[in-house]
């Protein structure tokens, strides 16, 4: 960080503000705290009869490779709002969320994923310029090597493990990068 987004000022310091544990960066001139906190994914599982729906990435990051439709939250929406919007902008599909499924986190991107199951209304759907290609799969079908994100291939995974347990937990996750 270059300047103060409050006053412009382009003398910011990074150290441990009084009465706070962590390094952040902040102004001297007008006092302002400048926290940096994770960003949050929202997203679902898209069940249609046993078979969950994915999408081949269209887009960077992970451009070609398959993913659960999800994408960043944004302002003035609830996760909610923000999952069933993110599977419609990627597949143009329809879903009606069931529950939270999966939270996981990804502390080396700054990231928190939150994957809803939801059911498909119909087995409908688009390719898009974020998605170039889109399928339902079974288990034994699902392109495990192929798989964009560790978040996906976790919510699935589970999804699958809780069909033949009868489960219905929410599974928290994470990945240390290396």
């Amino acid at each position: 960080m270059n300047f103060c987004s409050q006053c412009g000022s382009g003398s910011l310091v990074f150290d441990v503000p009084s009465g706070d544990h962590l390094p952040r960066f902040s102004c001297p001139q007008c006092g302002r705290i400048h926290y940096e906190n994770p960003k949050i994914i929202v997203g679902c599982v898209p069940v249609w009869e046993d078979r969950v729906m994915i999408a081949r990435r269209g887009i960077e990051p992970r451009l070609g490779l398959w993913n659960l439709p999800a994408g960043f939250l944004e302002l003035n929406e609830t996760v909610e709002e923000g999952a069933v919007r993110e599977v419609f902008e990627e597949t143009r599909a329809q879903v009606t969320l069931r529950r939270l499924h999966t939270v996981f986190n990804l502390p080396h991107e700054h990231q928190v994923y939150l994957l809803f199951l939801a059911d498909l209304r119909e087995p409908l759907w688009e390719t898009t310029v974020e998605s170039t290609e889109i399928g339902l799969f079974a288990e034994d079908e699902v392109p495990w090597t192929e798989m964009a994100f560790s978040s996906s291939a976790f919510a699935i995974e589970r999804f699958f493990s809780d069909r033949r347990t009868g489960n219905a937990a929410v599974h928290l996750g994470t990945y240390y990068k290396p």
